[in-house]
């Protein structure tokens, strides 16, 4: 396993991706949906922090929403699965599958 040099702050996931940043929150904002390690958090200040992903984990969330995304059934059983704000899953819900 290499060592991690660099990771990417959500807002920048999100950028690259072409993703909703709350989608993107909402999907890791679970440990467990990423291989252990992918998800990391970064402290900012006191109390604050912010969460990132490594390359790996970057990679991994672009397979999993290209998964999700193979036809509108997927898609709508993944944000079922993985996003449990109301509002978000509505907002996000009305995405067409690419």
């Amino acid at each position: 396993m290499a060592a991690v040099r660099f990771v990417f702050t959500v807002d920048y996931v999100a950028e690259i991706l072409d993703e909703d940043v709350d989608l993107l929150r909402e999907i890791i904002s679970n440990d467990d949906n990423l291989t252990y390690g992918n998800i990391i958090s970064v402290v900012t200040g006191d109390d604050e922090s912010t969460s990132a992903l490594t390359d790996d984990g970057v990679d991994e969330l672009r397979q999993m929403l290209s998964d999700a995304r193979r036809s509108a059934e997927t898609w709508q059983e993944f944000l079922d699965c993985f996003v449990l704000d109301e509002d978000i899953a509505a907002r996000v819900k009305t995405y067409s599958p690419r």
